[in-house]
């Protein structure tokens, strides 16, 4: 074997190098990495991240839609209310109150993956395994990250869902405009800022303008779906400005769509498929698909970006010790630190609907 390949795996040259390789894999197919408010975690400062709000006047922390609302339910002029709470008296000073906060908590947790090699691959093998490798590990990044996000936002507890549904396992709807309105409907009574903006008519034939809102991000099987829905605007058609990632498909009234293949859906998790024309994997119970709508500031996530964000691991062949005392493997892999959370569940919401059968 040749002597050089001992020194080319301790090389920190060569580590750098290979972080560069993997991060370069590891953002291309990001759809939820890349949004979000992104936080970067300094070094030794524990492993809890703590986002702290403060609730609005007259809201409570009871639910997604009573931390955000000046407004609580209730008979009669509920504006006039607050009004005639507000009013002095001569020579009286109101007593004083105070704000509430609301803290969100999450515990970064560790993820890793390795891939093994032996020397004869190293070698003799025609193809440059251990370079394929490290390919694959920033694609493994990437889909383990997105993966995370996908698991904390689809958790939102401001939850709709399709058909008459009331629960995941009830679901027998799929994707339609009412749907699509009640939910812009709850974000709107919630304060929920749009987090996309506003695209201006142009002055080209067949071009259309874009309107400020929110942002859905959900399975690529619901675009069918997704473009049949009334009103539907596909982004080539966009007046001005460009679509928010390549994987933006287009747009409905205030909803802006983007697709993800690595966003999947619980397969027989929904109702009886009976008459819905809807898919199931095994024919008996529908496929339900999460989709997430967000507004700004609505949640965050433990970057990661930049060279320190991750600690490859690349070990040549040829390094003898107790374990391999020949030097016969060689190893490629990384280990890195990752979380997300809600940070106001009335700002964002998960609806969960089935896609209709093709045939």
């Amino acid at each position: 074997m040749a002597t050089g390949t001992q020194t080319y795996g301790l090389s920190t040259q060569r580590v750098g190098k290979y972080k560069g390789e993997i991060l370069a894999h590891a953002v291309p197919v990001e759809v939820l990495g890349r949004e979000g408010r992104q936080v970067r975690m300094p070094k030794n400062n524990s492993d809890t991240y703590v986002a702290r709000r403060f609730l609005p006047y007259g809201a409570s922390s009871t639910s997604a839609s009573t931390i955000n609302r000046f407004f609580s339910d209730g008979t009669g002029d509920r504006g006039n209310v607050i009004v005639q709470a507000h009013q002095t008296q001569e020579g009286i000073t109101n007593a004083p109150e105070t704000i509430t906060p609301m803290d969100v908590t999450v515990v970064i947790v560790q993820y890793s993956c390795l891939y093994a090699f032996t020397d004869k691959t190293f070698d003799l093998y025609e193809d440059d395994i251990p370079k394929e490798m490290i390919k694959q590990v920033g694609e493994r990044v990437t889909l383990v990250n997105e993966l995370i996000v996908y698991g904390v936002l689809k958790a939102c507890t401001n939850a709709y869902y399709g058909g008459t549904g009331t629960t995941i396992a009830t679901v027998n709807g799929g994707l339609t405009l009412g749907l699509l309105r009640k939910i812009t409907k709850g974000l709107q009574a919630n304060h929920a800022k749009p987090v996309n903006k506003m695209l201006g008519a142009g002055g080209d034939y067949g071009t259309d303008a874009v309107e400020q809102g929110y942002t859905i991000y959900c399975h690529t099987d619901l675009e069918p779906d997704i473009r049949d829905l009334p009103g539907f605007t596909p982004t080539v058609k966009y007046a001005s400005g460009k679509p928010m990632s390549e994987y933006e498909v287009g747009k409905v009234e205030r909803m802006r769509f983007v697709t993800s293949p690595d966003l999947p859906s619980i397969q027989d998790g929904g109702a009886a498929i009976g008459s819905t024309n809807l898919y199931s994997t095994s024919d008996t119970s529908l496929d339900v698909y999460p989709f997430v709508v967000v507004a700004q500031d609505a949640w965050s996530q433990i970057a990661v970006r930049g060279m320190e964000s991750l600690d490859p691991t690349y070990l040549a062949p040829g390094q003898k010790s107790k374990s391999d005392p020949h030097g016969q493997r060689g190893y490629a892999g990384t280990i890195w630190w990752k979380a997300a959370l809600v940070e106001n569940h009335g700002w964002m919401a998960v609806g969960h609907v089935g896609v209709k059968n093709l045939v």
